[in-house]
């Protein structure tokens, strides 16, 4: 019980130093997240981990909560997500408060506003860090890199020419494309059993 309790608030500190430290959303959060469970304490492999960022990609909600739950579910269930989640929530949850209740038009402050250009500049690498990431981790099949190199066309082609498409779309086409590949994969293991038996 004593252990159970104590692996829950290493839990719980972990995702609120990770939401304390991490600054541009989930997006930034997922190269602390992959460092933390892939890189350290192995609790993902890197294939897992490219999962679990589609998962909660494709599940309503912000991805930073998406995957602090579901990390404190497969780490200690619902008391894992419920630890997991207050972790990671409430650091923001206390800075926002206080700025919001202290600091009259806050990013006005001229100190403020030159810090916030260089943590943006951080952000953008993190999340090209993530990307590097994931790319790396994806499965290296041909249609697969086609789909990835299409999408990355169409999102600069339709920014540059001001067409609204939201990249909820590119996710939801990625899955239907990834479910039919799976159908026609499945279709030609029976046609090869088949052969075989016969």
């Amino acid at each position: 019980m004593k252990k159970r309790i104590g692996d829950l608030f290493k839990l719980f500190f972990t995702f609120f130093k990770i939401g304390l430290f991490t600054f541009g959303g989930g997006y930034a959060m997922i190269a602390i997240l992959h460092n933390e469970f892939v890189s350290k304490k192995k609790f993902f492999t890197k294939d897992e981990f490219l999962d679990l960022i589609a998962i909660c990609e494709s599940t309503p909600g912000p991805i930073a909560i998406n995957m602090a739950t579901f990390i404190g579910y497969k780490n200690n269930k619902i008391s894992g997500s419920i630890f997991a989640t207050i972790g990671v929530i409430l650091p923001a949850f206390f800075i926002i408060s206080i700025i919001a209740y202290f600091i009259k038009d806050f990013l006005e402050i001229e100190l403020v506003a030159n810090a916030f250009k260089g943590i943006k500049a951080g952000i953008v690498v993190l999340i090209l860090f993530s990307g590097f990431n994931m790319f790396k981790s994806l499965n290296k099949r041909l249609i697969w890199i086609i789909v990835f190199g299409l999408v990355i066309v169409l999102m600069v082609l339709f920014e540059l020419i001001g067409f609204e498409f939201s990249s909820v779309y590119f996710i939801l086409i990625g899955g239907l494309i990834g479910y039919v590949v799976s159908l026609i994969d499945r279709y030609k293991e029976k046609i090869n059993k088949k052969e075989v038996e016969n």
